[in-house]
């Protein structure tokens, strides 16, 4: 059984994560895949590297990210085909790391799981969700940056409401660490015997 967990900037998407981690879950992180389909020596780098030239690759032979998103910020043609060449390998290699996984059930976590097809993959979704006013002020605080910065990301994210109207559960993280681990530790014994049930 696959579980997507979900949720916007600020939301404690990794507080969560991490606490399945714990229990011995494995995580699929799609951030984490996104790097390593653009690691030297990959095909996707070497595309990307070939369409945009060598100052998007910085003196390490790796992908210079703030190059790339300075060439595709406001391309929309530049962002199109930079998707096209790396959603498809993103995706791949997510599908090969879950099932790849040993454990009763796998968490897929994942910024965009609504956004792009990943939604696809996954049995049930989970939403960690907070009141917007909590996620502008932890993100200031962690990220170090302004509120204007804060909201502009949020506004380019789906909404809060579009995302819990797609999910199968949701966390709400308005309170401390002791409860959102508790939440957690609730629904792995949830999910532990859903995905006993459906083997």
């Amino acid at each position: 059984m696959i579980i997507g967990l979900t949720g916007g900037i600020g939301s404690g998407k990794t507080a969560v994560s991490d606490s399945f981690a714990e229990k011995g879950i494995t995580i699929v992180d799609a951030d984490l895949v996104s790097r390593q389909v653009v690691e030297p020596g990959t095909p996707a780098l070497a595309k990307i590297k070939e369409h945009f030239g060598a100052e998007v690759i910085d003196k390490n032979n790796e992908l210079d990210r703030r190059a790339l998103r300075n060439k595709v910020f406001e391309n929309t043609d530049e962002r199109k085909w930079l998707e096209s060449v790396l959603h498809p390998s993103i995706s791949q290699e997510i599908w090969n790391q879950l099932q790849a996984s040993t454990t009763t059930y796998t968490v897929l976590a994942s910024p965009l799981l609504f956004e792009t097809t990943q939604f696809e993959m996954v049995d049930r979704t989970l939403v960690v969700d907070v009141p917007v006013e909590l996620q502008i002020s932890r993100t200031i605080t962690r990220d170090d940056t302004d509120e204007a910065g804060v909201k502009a990301i949020i506004a380019a994210q789906m909404s809060r409401e579009d995302r819990l109207s797609k999910t199968d559960d949701v966390i709400l993280n308005d309170k401390d660490l002791t409860h959102l681990l508790s939440e957690v530790d609730k629904l792995h014994k949830t999910y532990l015997q859903m995905a006993t049930a459906k083997s």
